[in-house]
C-alpha cells in the first residue's frame, strides 16, 4: 500500500533520516524524472568552502549512493518530489 505525505512533511522526513539511506523520485530542472538512492551527512569527499545552495531553502544536498567510486553530491528539489522511500515505507508526495 502506498502512503501519501505532504510536500513539507516529506522534506522534514528526508532531513530526519540522519545519514540513513533513502530513495527519492523527483523532477529535475530540465523536466526529466530522476530516481536516486542517497543519504545525508556524508562528509568524506568534501573539498571545503561554503555551500553554494545553503541560501535556497527548497534544495536538499545529498550524497548519491550509485555504487561508483566517484563521489557524487547532488541536490534534490523538494518542490518537485514525486515519491520517497524511507525505512522501507513508500510515500507518494502530494501538495
Amino acid at each position: 500500500m502506498l502512503n501519501t505525505i505532504a510536500r513539507e512533511s516529506a522534506k522534514l522526513l528526508i532531513l530526519a533520516t540522519s545519514g540513513k539511506i533513502f530513495s527519492v523520485q523527483f523532477i529535475k530542472k530540465d523536466g526529466t524524472q530522476r530516481d536516486m538512492v542517497c543519504r545525508l551527512n556524508v562528509q568524506k569527499h568534501l573539498k571545503g568552502g561554503k555551500s553554494t545552495t545553503a541560501h535556497v531553502p527548497n534544495l536538499i544536498t545529498v550524497f548519491e549512493m550509485d555504487g561508483s567510486d566517484e563521489p557524487k553530491y547532488r541536490c534534490i528539489n523538494a518542490d518537485t518530489l514525486i515519491s520517497l522511500k524511507v525505512d522501507g515505507n513508500q510515500f507518494a508526495v502530494i501538495d
